[in-house]
């Protein structure tokens, strides 16, 4: 399996924040947790800086799902319901992603998603396609085994792993399909990887905080209060809003800052390995809390008009 070598000036470049408004997919677990449905929401109503041009669902597997077919399916449910509240037609915009992990490095899963990625990604133009990933990597790396040349057309920001100091990588999203997480690292793709472990781990919020910003400003805001409010705990709880730190690096990168670095192998047992002869990525090392969820919560309280920017493809 040969992936391009990408001039690293290139690389550089497409790893700097970008300016201006960018086109974009949204790879997306929307049922693993309460987080991903905040980070849509903020990518829909950000039209100025995100050309939304499609919505894939990712697979995933825990409590809330029987396997990665049925996690993948709640996702796409959930991102029709959350497109509906947004006022968005799902026609030509939201595709099925993986139904299983990826078995062997030479084997993708063959998807809806990957299919359009692909069709999107290797269309004209000299701009790349951000991908957004937000979930297990599954769809992403499937679609990068099928068509090399995406490392070529796409820069990809994915939220998984944790920070390289850390004594594993294991995270929900990297350690879901470890096949996947290990060719993204290695293939040469232009990668922002924002961690978990003390980078996302500080986007905390709290029911009295969603019930101050949002709750009864819109049926979006009411949504999200509630979903907040069923998942919660007891008493003096908060939650991680993990999956904002992706559009929000897309929105403005000082609110996730970061260091190019060598890309970490990432060995069988979830645990880093580091080459400094290896071509660079962009890890994430902290995030403006109070940016990130002031935008997100601002966007969503104000959220009254019709659509939010989104035009299928």
């Amino acid at each position: 399996m040969g992936f391009p070598k990408l001039d690293e000036r290139l690389r550089a470049a497409r790893l700097e924040p970008p300016r201006g408004r960018v086109r974009v997919i949204l790879d997306t677990d929307t049922y693993n947790e309460i987080d991903d449905q905040f980070a849509l929401a903020q990518m829909v109503l950000s039209p100025d800086r995100m050309k939304v041009e499609a919505i894939h669902a990712a697979p995933f597997h825990n409590d809330r799902s029987s396997g990665p077919a049925d996690g993948m399916q709640k996702s796409y449910e959930e991102i029709l319901r959350l497109l509906e509240l947004l006022r968005v037609s799902p026609q030509g915009l939201v595709f099925k992603g993986s139904t299983a992990w990826m078995s062997r490095k030479d084997q993708p899963v063959p998807s809806e998603a990957a299919d359009n990625l692909i069709r999107l990604a290797m269309r004209g133009g000299d701009e790349p396609l951000y991908v957004l990933a937000i979930g297990a990597i599954t769809n992403v790396a499937s679609a990068l085994v099928r068509e090399p040349r995406l490392v070529e057309r796409i820069v990809l920001v994915w939220l998984g792993g944790n920070e390289l100091h850390c004594e594993t990588a294991r995270e929900f999203n990297l350690q879901q399909d470890p096949i996947a997480s290990q060719i993204v690292f290695d293939c040469g793709v232009p990668l922002v990887q924002i961690p978990c472990r003390n980078v996302t781990t500080h986007l905390l919020t709290t029911l009295p905080e969603l019930e101050r910003y949002l709750k009864g400003q819109s049926p979006l805001a009411d949504y999200l209060y509630r979903i907040v409010q069923e998942y919660g705990g007891g008493y003096c709880w908060s939650k991680v809003i993990w999956d904002v730190a992706a559009p929000s690096w897309v929105l403005d990168g000082r609110w996730v800052p970061g260091r190019l670095v060598p890309s970490p192998i990432l060995n069988d047992d979830l645990t880093w390995k580091l080459d400094p002869a290896r071509h660079r990525i962009r890890i994430a090392t902290g995030v403006d809390r109070d940016a990130i969820l002031g935008d997100v919560f601002r966007k969503v309280a104000e959220f009254r008009r019709e659509g939010g920017g989104i035009t299928s493809s």
